[in-house]
């Protein structure tokens, strides 16, 4: 009886996977229209943008000609939606090289950065997170509320210029610009980056220190936590084996939305902080009107950011106890 609802379970949690996998898709569609609308809606375009002011129409026309920017729009997103799918975005328009080239180039820099953000974020946000739910309604609590309502309110570009001024300014510790290359050794990798990964970390912090204390907050007040206190449980031992595995699922939808963060959060700082990121490059794109290029960096934000929110929705599903008891 027990195998049959564990795995009357297991279909119900595919199937809602599925869905939520299928979801996930036709949002990917929708997107790829509404960048590529947006992107035809910006002035001016590759060619004019590569001939300069002083070009004639007759240039520019003959230009667009050769980059395929006269053919329909129906025709051009047909043609980058195909290319998308097939792995083979088109060539920037710029640079003159397949898009995929240009992205390979810069992408394994935006998921170090990312990657060494969320090392840092995750543990300090969880410790804040736990701290002040066990804490709740004291002064450490209240201080640390403080604090994280105070780092939520301040921007990306206000944290980075405040950066810049102390460390590098003042103190001068840090550099201003955030380097990266092969030739660099780890521990001046780290010291190039620090700056960024100490802006990006901030919003992250807050926001997951706030959710993950909500989640845990809202355990605490269940019938099987005061069980565990009646019988004499230390505090950190409820918190840490009859708390955390039922609260696991919206920690874990809280670290994707903060982690979510970053693709936005990434655009601000890569940009302020120079770092050859794909987020700078998104923006080069945008300068320079080379739109494979923006649509193809544009589309990759968007289907890690909804790859986050899948793994979330996952992870809840899967840690649901009522599900599992179908």
């Amino acid at each position: 009886m027990a195998g049959g609802s564990s795995q009357s379970g297991m279909k119900a949690a595919l199937v809602l996977t599925g869905k939520r996998f299928a979801s996930s898709l036709l949002t990917l569609l929708l997107v790829s229209v509404t960048i590529f609308v947006i992107a035809q809606l910006l002035p001016g375009d590759a060619a004019q943008e590569a001939l300069g002011q002083s070009a004639t129409p007759q240039q520019i026309a003959a230009l667009r000609h050769d980059m395929g920017l006269d053919r329909p729009a129906y025709v051009r997103y047909a043609s980058w939606l195909t290319g998308m799918v097939s792995g083979d975005p088109g060539q920037s328009l710029v640079a003159n090289m397949p898009v995929s080239e240009v992205i390979a180039e810069r992408l394994p820099n935006s998921l170090l950065l990312a990657a060494l953000t969320a090392l840092v974020a995750v543990p300090v946000a969880l410790a804040i997170g736990i701290g002040s739910a066990m804490n709740r309604g004291g002064r450490l609590d209240r201080a640390l509320n403080v604090v994280t309502l105070s780092m939520v309110a301040v921007p990306e570009f206000l944290v980075a210029t405040i950066a810049v001024l102390i460390f590098s300014v003042k103190l001068r510790w840090l550099p201003s610009i955030a380097l990266a290359s092969e030739e660099m050794t780890w521990g001046d990798y780290l010291r190039g980056v620090a700056m960024p990964i100490l802006t990006l970390s901030v919003i992250v912090i807050a926001q997951m220190a706030r959710m993950t204390r909500a989640a845990v907050i809202d355990q605490m007040d269940r019938p099987y936590v005061e069980m565990a206190v009646l019988k004499g449980v230390a505090p950190v031992q409820v918190v840490l084996k009859h708390i955390m595995p039922n609260a696991i699922a919206p920690i874990v939808n809280a670290m994707a939305l903060s982690l979510s963060y970053l693709l936005g959060g990434a655009v601000i700082v890569e940009t302020i902080f120079n770092y050859p990121g794909l987020a700078s490059l998104m923006v080069n794109a945008v300068t320079s009107r080379d739109m494979p290029l923006l649509q193809a960096c544009a589309m990759i934000f968007c289907a890690a950011y909804l790859l986050l929110m899948l793994i979330a929705d996952v992870t809840a599903i899967l840690a649901n106890p009522r599900l599992r008891a179908q």
